[in-house]
């Protein structure tokens, strides 16, 4: 592994506000959220982010709070976590379930392999910058957007006729957040500016500066770790105004001002290279030499820096369902009108481009950690399931639109995560399990937490091997061999060794991973009527097993290395048990055709070998024809009842090519798991349904799995005409596409690197080799 450079964590806020003659566009609202009334409470509250830093704005013209956020400030210490009393127990707890001993086995697991401790702790907010404006009349004809083409959040109302325009952007070059406001005819500006946070802070001001420093206190606690003085963070304001500022108990107050500007900037002393707190990093002088270095840039300068890197990622992919007559609406009536059973493609297209630009604004250059369970968007000292790196299928879903949807830097910050988590799973590997390699079970946190959290729940190890598939699919789709030798094929390679050292023989003579769980789930023993979440084998491990294997293979040829380590895995493929079918006529979600207690449950492990894994497809008819039955059953039962289980739905159904259940899933995940900010709900909020809201639009639209690129593979009824631009393709595509009347009507195919690839829409198939630069215009 290469050593990372040392990381100082920072958030960067500016904020310019101004008075002076304004103009408004009258430009469409299809790219935008937009609404009539202020925004009350945090789910109403738009959203923006730079990849580092997340800012949640909400308020009236009277009272404005900024909710802050920035990656890095976690409670908690770095830990090893490992049951000491594990490697030593585990002959032990598999013999249990090899016999079928469930209360014997879940004694031991619980005594022997929960982590020590079992618990993190929580992901917390930066804190708050609240604005108090003191205006010479009454607000009104308020309203505000988030304009998804500039990555601007925009609120405007009237004052005795004067409109007053507030501006709110994240600057990823800048590492800062800008407010701006702006008066026609020179209106005065009278407001205060303080810093808050909820606990363990010290506010101050002196002159046109606000310091804001602390620390992390942890107490003790035997489920989440040792207490102590942990993470360090500070903050700063410095104001500049042409009117006058007195400083007064930690606030700033401006009056009869024509221009403020405040830049804000907080750090922590988090470095990533050592997935711990650096006490050589000195947060305070991260925040002087920040303010330094933008003391003289003017607001146009910071603005054009933002929309020229913004716009360069965000414009890549267009999508439109034809023309969008009810953008005229504001987004949270469209959203009540869809919510009562109604229809509406441009919301949906204004979804999809707004799962592309959470995506960008928690996953990119500056951050250094990847999206956690709520992006980077928290509002809680202890946050449900503590906001973390969830990896039993929400951290990869996260990443499931970063490729198709163009996006490939953000799926970067989290191979990097990724590689410095394997250090720490090498460790967990050896002492729990006694093999090579690295593993992690089913959460991690930016301490570089391994070993079982939770409960026995936890014990999936096979999560670790999961958690490599968005990594491969990034030189998938990109052909980057450099990126695949450097970094996705060794964590590969450390994961399939992990796998390799952990199969036992079963009593049947397979290989299978033992212990052996099924996220979250439970079966009913059909003898017993004994009830146990642990087992051995269970069907997604073997979906996964194979598909590490088959990605190691794939990659040992293309960089013509590692012969003999292929062939191992070639060997050990032929021993796995096989995915089955049982009595109902289903997918089999364990190695026997047990009972479930929960037929309607939410987590679907079983059917990653139809998504996001290419396992089942309609060269494999049985198992393809039973993954739609699964689906269906799960559906029947209640299934699909939190965002992130609906949206996975969506992607199944397209990839079975039913372009009608998809749509409907759509619509179920907007109706009954989407926010009036259009975030996803579990509920709580929990942005994995957000995001994979998006891929399941763009399978609906594209698929490119096992060699073959299908165009408009499952578009529904109700998707009669539209144009889809810049999607991506594995093998290093890029495809756009007009459609009309259900039929497609044009298509481009270009290709950064060139090679072959095979196109097939509506059954016609045509072998194309395209040169480096190229863009091809197909005809079927």
């Amino acid at each position: 592994m290469k050593n990372a450079p040392l990381y100082f964590p920072a958030l960067f806020i500016c904020l310019i506000l101004t008075a002076c003659n304004y103009t408004s566009k009258n430009d469409s609202n299809t790219l935008k959220l937009w609404y009539k009334q202020p925004a009350v409470v945090w789910e109403e509250a738009l959203p923006v982010g730079n990849g580092r830093l997340g800012v949640m704005v909400f308020g009236d013209p009277l009272h404005e709070r900024l909710q802050l956020n920035e990656e890095s400030i976690w409670a908690g210490s770095r830990i090893n976590n490992n049951n000491p009393n594990a490697l030593k127990i585990l002959p032990e707890l598999q013999k249990a379930l090899f016999a079928n001993r469930y209360k014997d086995a879940l004694k031991l697991a619980d005594e022997n392999f929960l982590g020590t401790p079992p618990r993190i702790r929580s992901y917390q907010p930066f804190g708050d910058l609240i604005i108090d404006y003191e205006w010479d009349g009454k607000p009104e004809n308020y309203t505000r957007e988030l304009n998804l083409k500039t990555g601007v959040a925009t609120t405007k109302f009237y004052i005795n006729g004067k409109q007053y325009i507030e501006e709110v952007f994240a600057s990823s070059p800048d590492n800062m957040i800008v407010v701006h406001i702006k008066s026609a005819d020179r209106g005065f500006i009278n407001a205060s500016l303080k810093l808050n946070r909820e606990k363990d802070a010290v506010v101050k001001a002196s002159g046109n500066t606000i310091y804001l420093t602390g620390q992390i206190i942890d107490e003790d606690d035997p489920k989440s770790g040792p207490g102590g003085d942990h993470m360090k963070f500070a903050g700063e304001l410095r104001l500049v105004t042409d009117g006058t500022t007195v400083a007064e108990n930690g606030i700033l107050t401006v009056k009869k001002a024509t221009e403020v500007t405040a830049r804000l900037t907080a750090a922590t002393d988090y470095n990533i290279s050592m997935l711990d707190f650096d006490r050589s990093i000195d947060p305070s002088a991260t925040c002087r030499s920040i303010l330094d270095k933008t003391q003289n840039t003017p607001i146009s300068k910071l603005k054009q820096s933002h929309l020229d890197e913004y716009r360069k990622m965000f414009d890549r992919v267009s999508l439109s369902f034809g023309n969008d007559s009810l953008s005229i609406k504001p987004t949270d009536e469209r959203l009540a009108k869809v919510k009562k059973g109604g229809t509406d493609n441009g919301l949906i297209a204004l979804y999809f481009q707004y799962g592309r630009y959470l995506l960008m604004c928690s996953s990119r250059v500056p951050a250094v950690l990847p999206a956690n369970l709520q992006g980077i968007w928290n509002k809680d000292m202890k946050a449900p399931w503590n906001s973390d790196f969830h990896t039993n299928i929400n951290l990869q879903m996260n990443y499931w639109p970063a490729e198709v949807c163009n996006l490939p830097e953000t799926s970067k910050i989290l191979a990097s995560f990724m590689e410095k988590l394997t250090l720490p799973g090498s460790l967990t590997a050896k002492e729990m399990y006694g093999t090579d390699g690295w593993v992690l079970h089913h959460l991690t946190d930016p301490f570089g937490r391994t070993g079982v959290a939770d409960g026995v729940w936890g014990i999936t190890p096979m999560n670790g091997p999961w958690m490599t598939f968005p990594v491969y699919e990034h030189f998938l789709f990109t052909n980057d061999t450099s990126f695949l030798k450097s970094i996705a094929y060794p964590m590969m390679k450390g994961s399939a060794e992990f796998v390799l050292g952990f199969l036992v023989e079963s009593p049947e003579g397979y290989l299978v991973t033992n212990p052996s769980h099924s996220p979250e789930n439970k079966f009913r023993d059909n003898a017993t009527g004994e009830t146990s979440a642990l087992t051995y084998a269970a069907t997604t491990d073997v979906e996964i097993i194979n598909a590490l294997f088959d990605n190691c293979i794939e990659a040992s040829k293309i960089l013509a290395i590692d012969k003999e380590f292929a062939s191992k895995l070639e060997a050990a493929k032929k021993r796995l048990p096989p995915v089955k079918i049982n009595s109902k006529g289903v997918i089999q979600e364990w190695i026997k055709d047990y009972d479930e207690p929960e037929p309607g449950h939410r987590h679907m492990s079983h059917l990653l070998g139809l998504y996001p894994l290419a396992q089942f497809t309609p060269a494999t008819p049985e198992l393809f024809k039973a993954a739609e039955a699964t689906i269906t059953r799960r559906l029947s039962f209640g299934g699909g009842h939190t965002g992130w289980s609906r949206a996975w739905i969506v992607n199944l159904f397209a990839r079975l090519q039913n372009g009608e259940k998809a749509y409907e899933n759509l619509m179920a995940l907007l109706g009954k798991s989407t926010l009036t900010n259009l975030f996803d709900t579990h509920p709580p909020f929990q942005i994995d349904g957000n995001f994979g809201g998006t891929a399941g639009i763009a399978e609906m639209l594209i698929q490119s799995h096992n060699g073959i690129i299908r165009l408009l593979p499952a578009i529904p009824e109700e998707w009669n005409t539209g144009e889809v631009k810049g999607l991506c393709a594995r093998g290093g595509f890029i495809v756009d596409m007009r459609w009309n009347g259900g039929k497609l009507d044009k298509a481009k195919i270009y290709s950064v690197k060139g090679g072959k690839c095979s196109v097939i829409y509506n059954g016609d198939k045509k072998e194309i080799i395209i040169k480096a630069g190229e863009k091809k215009v197909l005809d079927f």
